[in-house]
């Protein structure tokens, strides 16, 4: 069992309220229990969800600890922790990625085999403040994961910058596209172009199909083309829907695209997905995740269409460690790293969520650790 010195503390971003943000210290707890680990948080990304919490968007967590998306150095193994999720050897100093969710194998859901939704899921979620603090979110300097959390081994060649987003939008977007089944051939049109869109880009071109993108800023669009678009929509540029149907379709050479994925968080854009489909397409919808945001909808051409709507919500553990190998074998082919556009410390949280939120930059990324 790894100790920690007596005295050592380490630093939480806590949201006091929607909006409102403020530096907690805590002590780092001097025994782990067994199966659980202590991490020194390397990086942590600033994720859509993030936005929508700080935003006060979100129907339970009001006040707690924020952030998932992240890498972190071993610095504390509890007993019987020998590898990851995946059977890799792991040893203190090594980098992993947590599933940010646990999985209790107990549950009706886990029991269905419906692990993202495991019904204790979340139980560490906004309760950094409660010892032996430091879990279930990651802006922070530290992070303890839970014996029922998976976690896997980052290989060397993934940079920090990469791995960071693996355990969140890039495992989500292979989750999605699994579900929807895309395949060589596929057009595949992808409504938003921060972290998820791009990711998604990646994912879809590496299976071989032809990938648009639609966004309102020209320097998302730009990056698009970097992660695999084919094609590009600016909106604000292209403001009539009907024209932009027209566009992708022009695009596919056919009546619509296969697949259609939502990655903006707007309930609007949502309600336009299904113009974008060809008959018997279907519609990967990840970005809208904030209850009681309503939108007009019109499920008469959702039937017509013969459309199938795919929600996804978080992912099966092993998207993880899939998110590490798409990252290892593609890491040199696109820009994965550079994603994070600006770096911010710990006590700028608060200014990474806002610039964020008014997307004046492509992906904040936190750097939190005194290093």
């Amino acid at each position: 069992m790894s100790e920690k010195p007596v005295g050592a503390s380490g630093r939480v971003a806590y949201m006091t309220e929607p909006g409102k943000m403020e530096i907690r210290e805590y002590p780092l707890p001097t025994e782990l229990e067994p199966g659980a680990l202590l991490l020194e948080v390397l990086q942590t990304n600033v994720c859509g969800s993030d936005i929508h919490v700080f935003g006060g968007h979100h129907p339970l967590l009001k006040r707690g600890g924020l952030g998932h998306e992240m890498v972190g150095k071993i610095i504390g193994l509890g007993e019987k922790v020998v590898t990851d999720s995946a059977g890799t050897p792991v040893r203190e100093g090594d980098r992993i990625v947590p599933v940010y969710t646990a999985v209790c194998h107990a549950c009706e859901n886990c029991d269905r085999g419906v692990f993202n939704h495991c019904d204790h899921g979340f139980d560490y979620f906004g309760r950094s403040d409660v010892a032996p603090y430091f879990h279930g979110a990651t802006f922070s300097t530290h992070y303890y994961l839970h014996p029922n959390q998976p976690f896997y081994h980052v290989p060397d060649a993934v940079p920090d910058a990469a791995a960071a987003g693996a355990n969140c939008a890039l495992s989500q977007v292979l989750h999605g596209l699994d579900r929807a089944d895309v395949t060589v051939g596929d057009v595949v049109a992808i409504q938003g172009a921060g972290g998820l869109g791009l990711f998604a880009a990646a994912v879809a071109k590496e299976r071989g199909a032809r990938v648009l993108v639609m966004d309102r800023i020209e320097s998302r669009l730009e990056n698009a083309r970097r992660f695999g678009a084919d094609e590009v929509i600016n909106v604000d540029q292209m403001p009539a829907l009907d024209d932009r149907v027209a566009a992708i379709q022009k695009f596919a050479g056919t009546q619509g695209a296969d697949v259609v994925v939502e990655v903006t968080g707007i309930p609007d854009v949502f309600a336009e997905g299904i113009s974008y489909l060809r008959p018997a397409g279907k519609f990967v919808v990840m970005g809208t995740i904030s209850p009681g945001q309503t939108t007009a909808f019109d499920p008469g051409l959702m039937v017509r269409k013969s459309a199938q709507i795919l929600a996804i919500n978080r992912y099966p553990p092993h998207y993880l460690r899939d998110s590490l190998q798409f990252l290892e074998r593609f890491g040199d082919k696109y820009p994965f790293a550079e994603l994070s556009s600006r770096n911010f410390t710990l006590e700028e949280a608060e200014t990474a969520l806002d610039l964020s939120a008014k997307r004046e930059i492509q992906r904040a990324a936190i750097v939190p650790a005194d290093r």
